[in-house]
């Protein structure tokens, strides 16, 4: 399939459609609790036939090795885009931007898995493990990170910290172990994995059961999903025009970078196509929902609309039109 062909889905021109209508000031909206309704719905269903799958291929060497490549790029990618990001960010905004860019889109690994499905590529249902493990640790680095700084600010301003230009008093920034619980208590999260869970557990069985609900509704749930986040980028997009030029660039140019690191150390794996591919666009993709979330309460030093803008109005909408095909066809290229 020519990469191009991706804007001709249905889904993706609802996506389009939906940035139209936004920035057109249109009152079109999907009320919140539909839109919530939807990212769920959404989730349980990768989480089923993931489940669905991982009972049939079990826990092989190339299960393994995805899982192992997956944490890998979520300790590396953050660490990388943070000796970047500060050469024109605070530390805080560059802590902050890089546990966005981190972490994983669930939104993207749909979009791409339901790609796959149209391209007649296998993947292993495992990938929606990887998913998940890949939301957490770029959190936590973020809060490392925000911690290194805060002592550093109190070393420069010579003694502790009370509060932050802007912001005033300052409220103490939450426990470890509080952050922790937070990323792996997350609904999405454990809606995700536990839906895995009862897929494998339930097999070939389970799949025939849940088959109406997973499988022929998904692709008109997954275009009135992407319709709303048109919308919601479309709000998002004036946001950018304060940014600077280069932090645009890095919105496209790191995904990409980010890309080719997990290709290659899934070419070190010898892993397969499909595989590839959804390690490809996990370690391209970056959080919008979860990070963001986290990082308003765990790091109030940083500014949400920076990261929040730059994820959702810059990579999520590059991935979702070019990023998807783009990576799929280099991998088949390169992998044929």
């Amino acid at each position: 399939m020519n990469p191009l062909q991706n804007l001709l889905d249905p889904a993706i021109l609802f996506f389009v459609f939906g940035v139209v209508a936004g920035l057109l000031r249109s009152n079109l909206e999907v009320p919140p609790q539909i839109a919530r309704f939807l990212s769920l719905y959404l989730l349980m269903s990768v989480g089923l036939k993931g489940g669905f799958s991982l009972a049939h291929s079990g826990l092989g060497a190339d299960v393994l090795g995805s899982l192992g490549a997956a944490l890998l790029l979520a300790l590396l990618v953050p660490a990388l885009g943070y000796l970047l990001l500060r050469k024109w960010l605070s530390r805080f905004d560059a802590a902050a931007v890089a546990a966005t860019y981190g972490s994983v889109s669930a939104t993207t690994f749909i979009a791409a898995s339901q790609y796959l499905a149209q391209l007649q590529v296998p993947f292993g249902g495992h990938m929606a493990v990887a998913l998940v493990l890949m939301e957490s640790p770029a959190i936590l680095m973020a809060m490392a990170l925000a911690a290194w700084a805060r002592r550093q600010q109190a070393s420069e301003q010579g003694g502790s910290v009370a509060s932050t230009p802007g912001l005033g008093a300052q409220a103490p920034a939450p426990s470890h172990w509080h952050v922790v619980r937070e990323a792996f208590t997350d609904g999405a999260n454990l809606l995700l994995l536990g839906s895995l869970l009862i897929g494998w557990a339930t097999g070939d069985q389970g799949k025939l059961m849940m088959e109406p609900f997973s499988g022929a509704l998904f692709k008109g749930m997954l275009a009135l999903f992407l319709l709303d986040l048109g919308l919601l980028v479309a709000r998002q997009l004036p946001a950018l025009r304060q940014v600077h030029p280069a932090l645009i660039g890095y919105g496209i140019v790191g995904p990409l970078t980010h890309g080719l690191i997990a290709m290659g150390l899934a070419a070190m794996l010898s892993l397969p196509v499909g595989d590839t591919i959804l390690l490809v666009v996990l370690a391209a993709s970056s959080s919008y929902i979860v990070v963001p979330a986290v990082l308003r309460h765990a790091m109030p030093e940083a500014q949400p609309g920076l990261y929040l803008g730059l994820s959702l109005g810059v990579t999520f909408v590059f991935n979702i039109l070019i990023g998807i095909p783009l990576y799929a066809w280099v991998v088949q290229r390169v992998w044929s």
